[in-house]
């Protein structure tokens, strides 16, 4: 009897299903893997192990213009990656996060250039740290207090992640983790520089809870997941959205091949009710889901009629927010660069809007580093995608 290796088996299970799927979920699909560009885009880093698998979405203003996987979901155990497979995505959240409290500023209940002790009172005995070394440190007040608004751009001051967020950052109630970071001296003065902060996103996701009065994560399921019919977007995934869950990798020794890791900045199991929600990071999610969410975001707060955002909101979320002074180009949860804007996650997850050509990808892998070439396998999608889909001027 011959003995299948596991990518044999991974091609022989594919091209089962392929020959099983029904007519709709291979309308998924803009043409037959054979001859779909994108994904022959991406087989290459695949067939020489530098990348387990992808799952990629390209949509416009209205509707997905190509849903697809390639690879594995899961090496060891030749599972191939479906299109419905879910993601840690990581700092994707943060703009999912800053599109949630902009609901809230379009409601009138909170103020971009609010102080942030407004709604937290922790806020207003916050100190600068003016002077440290391993065996001091000297603080004073800082110049003016944090706003709202230097919560999204970054330029609060704050620091990435409090001390009490050890070992992992799931583990601290918001009410809790607000508190620890007013009780963290200020790396910075406000306003004056950027420094990417999940701490700073994560106070936001506080005052959604304060301003709404909901938790929040039923705020962003009453007023993103559920209308937008994001389903599988959540931070505590189910039994079944485990069986889905992409595995992460890394490269292995020396660099080569690939070795099977678990979410270090998260504890184990997935589906433990006493895990927190993390807003600047936490939520998993599906191709399929995320690509909803942006075709909002294209579409300036509208999708399938049902307004979620004002476009004074979604101009002011994704405009450069840092000043002329500060080089990153980051808008209010979003990376920026004008008619372009998006954001990654930690595990090389991507997402990006070009308004110019309306065009909307998605990129999910699990990957904490790529061995060999993999890191341009994203590349590689957008160019692949931009050929095929990208409207000519």
């Amino acid at each position: 009897m011959t003995r299948l290796t596991p990518p044999q088996l991974i091609l022989l299970i594919g091209l089962t299903a392929r020959l099983t799927s029904s007519p709709v979920l291979m309308a998924q699909t803009n043409q037959t893997r054979d001859h779909n560009p994108i994904t022959a885009a991406l087989q290459p880093f695949v067939d020489r192990h530098e990348l387990a698998g992808a799952v990629v979405l390209v949509a416009d203003r209205e509707k997905i213009l190509s849903l697809d996987a390639v690879g594995a979901a899961d090496l060891e155990n030749a599972r191939p990656m479906p299109t419905n497979a879910l993601f840690w995505i990581a700092s994707q959240s943060k703009p999912i996060t800053a599109s949630a409290l902009m609901i809230l500023v379009d409601e009138g209940k909170v103020g971009l250039d609010d102080p942030v002790a407004k709604y937290i009172p922790e806020f207003q005995d916050v100190w600068l740290a003016v002077d440290t070394s391993a065996d001091h440190r000297f603080l004073k007040r800082p110049a003016r207090p944090i706003t709202v608004r230097d919560l999204l751009r970054h330029t609060s001051g704050l620091p990435f992640a409090s001390v009490m967020e050890r070992p992992t950052l799931d583990r601290l109630p918001l009410t809790i983790a607000a508190k620890s970071y007013a009780m963290t001296p200020l790396e910075f003065e406000p306003g004056s520089k950027y420094q990417y902060s999940n701490a700073g996103i994560n106070t936001a996701g506080r005052i959604i809870e304060i301003t709404s009065g909901q938790t929040y994560e039923e705020f962003l399921e009453t007023r993103l997941f559920r209308p937008l019919g994001m389903s599988d977007t959540t931070f505590t995934p189910n039994a079944e959205q485990i069986g889905r869950l992409a595995t992460s990798y890394k490269p292995g020794e020396g660099g080569k091949g690939l070795e099977k890791i678990t979410v270090g900045q998260l504890s184990y199991p997935l589906d433990d009710p006493s895990r927190e929600p993390m807003p600047a990071g936490g939520l998993f999610s599906t191709a399929r889901d995320v690509g909803r969410f942006c075709q909002m975001i294209l579409n300036r707060g509208e999708f399938e009629g049902r307004r979620y955002l004002s476009e004074a909101a979604v101009a002011e979320m994704t405009k450069k927010q840092t000043g002329d002074k500060i080089p990153e180009g980051y808008g209010l949860g979003w990376s920026t660069g004008g008619e372009s804007f998006g954001h990654g996650g930690a595990f090389s997850t991507s997402m990006n809007i070009d308004s110019k050509t309306g065009m909307v990808t998605v990129f999910l892998v699990q990957h904490a580093g790529f061995p060999g070439d993999g890191g341009k396998s994203q590349g590689a999608f957008a160019e692949a995608a931009r050929a095929r889909f990208a409207t000519k001027p």
